[in-house]
């Protein structure tokens, strides 16, 4: 049996995971869309380290678009296998996946109008990964499933999916291989691992005890601010930009599972009475359709939430609270000068409509950025964290007047801590722990970090390498 890491290895987004029986069954863990500006990765999602049409089957961890969004392509190039996912990631995937297939096609659309007015470019057109309606041929494939069972997808193979606590939907996966000379092999992936005490989801849980772990680590080299300082100082940003300043709070958020949370944040201000009087905006249709299915799975809330609902029926609304899907509001944002809060995506501020409130408000300095979750370095939001003066957006280079704050504990990924607390059944009898999804540097550290805990066999596979399971 062999693991090829085809995606997210010793980077944070692409991830993908081939694992090959000596039958020659293929199971491909994640098929995520890469993020980012390295240039060694540019022709990442274009190509592949496998063969689409060769793959059996597919276990999609969450709807995170880093771990689903080459689906389509797979489709598209070939593969015809089913795609194991919860229920509620099968939800998210169906507007998800749209939405990104829409940014393919006005991608490709924008490229190739700009390459027509440069009549000399030897640049070729360039074509959409995949279009709308590979997205559908996708979706057929899909097969949903409860946690906390067993399932089998072949002879060989048995599945079993536990909450992560990551996004609504997200599992970890548990393969029981039984090979056909009897041996039994345990095989885990942890997906991306969630935070325990964080609003709206249940606490990430342990999985059941493998031979062979492929873990994320993310936040491998840091532990994140704790809760009760959270509310505090996002309260503190919304006064002293909103109401002092009388400036713009723009938030980069991600449609799933950050724009929830931070809006379940503001109803519960709201609801104590100790929320400004401003106008609070989600921009982003994907959101707002999001939203709607977060309503349509409380199979995945906390028992806080339960409670909560008890109080107020709807924990995503409230009087000041606008959900943006007409393109000429989200214009009319850009231009307005009333202090307000508006969330937008993409958290990354790589794509969506966010890029052109970055465009807009970046040079004004009664505006704050406020970025609430990992940002991958060459991405504009990771450059913010950084510290960088200016930003070139559509073709101008703008100057970094606005004010930037980060408030990573916001992050649905485990910190170091919380990881090692995931997985500390595991030790007694793991015989290698595969560390995926996370800078080199950050896995270096947190290699170290497993190994004063009692990790011994702990590998950072690169990007395109197999090793053969003992």
């Amino acid at each position: 049996m062999t693991i090829k890491f085809c995606g997210a290895a010793q980077e944070v987004t692409g991830s993908a995971h081939l694992i090959t029986l000596d039958s020659g069954y293929q199971i491909l863990l994640d098929c995520g869309l890469y993020q980012g500006r390295n240039k060694e990765m540019q022709n990442f999602n274009e190509t592949w380290y496998f063969d689409p049409k060769q793959v059996d089957c597919m276990i999609l961890s969450h709807a995170h678009i880093d771990h689903s969004g080459r689906v389509p392509k797979l489709v598209k190039d070939g593969f015809n296998g089913c795609i194991h996912s919860t229920h509620a990631t099968r939800s998210l995937c169906s507007i998800m996946l749209l939405d990104s297939a829409k940014i393919q096609e006005r991608d490709a659309e924008y490229h190739n109008k700009r390459l027509k007015k440069k009549k000399k470019s030897k640049k070729k057109p360039k074509q959409p990964l995949y279009t709308g309606k590979n997205v559908t041929d996708a979706m057929n494939l899909f097969v949903g499933y409860a946690y906390e069972r067993w399932f089998r997808i072949s002879d060989e193979v048995e599945v079993f999916f536990r909450d992560a606590g990551h996004i609504l939907g997200s599992a970890s996966v548990t393969l029981r291989i039984t090979e056909k000379n009897g041996k039994q092999t345990m095989l885990g992936f942890s997906g991306d691992i969630g935070r325990p005490d964080r609003p709206i989801l249940r606490d990430p849980l342990p999985m059941p005890e493998v031979d062979y772990l492929i873990c994320e680590s993310t936040y491998g080299d840091k532990d994140h601010r704790g809760k009760p300082g959270e509310e505090e100082k996002f309260l503190r940003i919304i006064k002293e930009t909103c109401i002092e300043k009388r400036g713009k709070l723009i938030i980069p958020a991600f449609s799933i599972g950050r724009t929830q949370e931070i809006v379940y944040m503001l109803d519960q201000m709201e609801t104590a009475g100790v929320l400004p009087k401003i106008p609070v905006y989600v921009d982003s249709p994907l959101a707002v359709n999001a939203t709607t299915i977060f309503g349509a799975h409380p199979e995945c809330y906390d028992n806080d939430l339960h409670e909560y609902m008890l109080l107020d029926d709807n924990p995503f609304g409230f009087n000041d609270l606008t959900y943006v899907k007409d393109v000429a509001l989200s214009k009319q944002l850009n231009y307005s000068h009333e202090p307000c809060i508006i969330i937008s995506s993409s958290g990354m501020m790589n794509a969506g409509r966010v890029r052109h409130h970055l465009y807009n408000s970046i040079e004004n300095k009664k505006n704050t950025f406020l970025i609430v979750g990992y940002c991958s370095p060459n991405t504009p939001g990771g450059m913010l964290k950084n510290g960088v003066t200016s930003l070139k957006l559509y073709g101008e280079r703008k100057q970094v007047i606005a004010d930037i704050e980060t408030m990573d504990s916001f992050s649905a990924h485990a910190d170091r801590q919380e990881m090692l607390q995931f997985i500390e059944n595991q030790k007694k009898g793991l015989k290698k722990l595969f560390l995926v999804h996370g800078e080199k540097k950050t896995q270096e550290k947190f290699t170290t970090f497993l190994n004063k805990n009692g990790f011994k066999d702990v590998v950072i596979p690169r990007l395109g390498q197999e090793i053969e399971l003992a």
